[in-house]
């Protein structure tokens, strides 16, 4: 908040301002000319506008697909359960039953280590560790659901749809990110890069990539005439705002949603045929 906004003095400019709105379109009409008055910095706009926008939203919005899911199985070996948490670095998994298709609970993955680290000599039984999972409709209100994370001390959901079969996962990390923006993780950019290389040709890059730095990096031809960034060629090809999880092949080059909102595609996970021409892009772009 700006130390004008931040007054006494320049909240009561502020209510003046947005004084009686009429609905929530006027509301944010309102808060946006405070801010471009100088009364709410971007942030601050940025965040109002994420509160008012959350209860709007449903689970199915800002869930992750089933076929995104990191799981784990109920009669996997200790050895392969391991290997899966450490490579992929997430905190709680969803654990399937031994035909794959019912959630039986949810794995900490500091309770796997330290079941690990107690008794690295004993037979392994994940049921030691397997803790009751929390299932809510896919059409359940964003606000309604962070109240019941707040209440009831739990961080994952999953996500079922009207048949009760499993639609995708939400956590409480999700839902924060709808109010206040990013939190980092390992699928985040760095503010100066556009386009950072993962193993085996694969690439995380940002929506706002120019479309002609994205072809000069990969040395593909990808049409900017009609459009100049990424997240726009994207967005054309779903023909709407695409949600996380989602992919789209575009000259064999696949682009899958890692973030995004009602707005904007900001963060893409690309993956490009193995080539020279790809492989051999050392440089990023700022």
């Amino acid at each position: 908040m700006s130390d004008k906004g931040g007054s006494p003095f320049g909240w009561r400019r502020l209510l003046r301002t947005i004084s009686a709105p009429r609905d929530r379109e006027q509301l944010l009409d309102g808060l946006r000319e405070a801010q471009q008055a100088g009364l709410l910095d971007t942030d601050a706009f940025g965040m109002l506008e994420g509160v008012l926008q959350v209860s709007d939203l449903r689970d199915r919005y800002i869930m992750v697909p089933r076929d995104q899911m990191t799981c784990v199985r109920r009669d996997d070996a200790a050895q392969r359960v391991l290997s899966g948490v450490l490579e992929s670095g997430h905190s709680r998994y969803p654990v399937l039953d031994e035909d794959g298709e019912q959630i039986v609970g949810i794995l900490l993955a500091k309770d796997l280590l330290r079941l690990f680290a107690v008794a690295p000599g004993k037979p392994f039984d994940i049921a030691q560790c397997i803790r009751p999972a929390v299932f809510v409709p896919e059409t359940k209100r964003v606000n309604m659901l962070l109240k019941e994370f707040r209440l009831n001390r739990f961080h994952m959901a999953v996500v079922v749809d009207e048949y009760g079969g499993i639609a995708g996962l939400v956590t409480i990390e999700d839902i924060i990110e709808q109010i206040i923006g990013d939190i980092d993780d390992e699928y985040d950019v760095a503010d100066e890069i556009n386009i950072r290389s993962e193993p085996a040709g694969h690439w995380v890059v940002r929506g706002i990539t120019p479309i002609e730095d994205f072809n000069e990096h990969f040395r593909v031809d990808l049409a900017d005439d009609e459009f100049d960034t990424v997240a726009g060629l994207v967005s054309h090809q779903f023909g709407r705002m695409p949600r996380r999880g989602e992919s789209v092949t575009v000259e064999g080059i696949e682009f899958r949603v890692v973030r995004a909102d009602r707005r904007r595609i900001e963060t893409l996970h690309v993956t490009v045929p193995q080539t020279p021409a790809a492989g051999d892009a050392p440089a990023t772009h700022g």
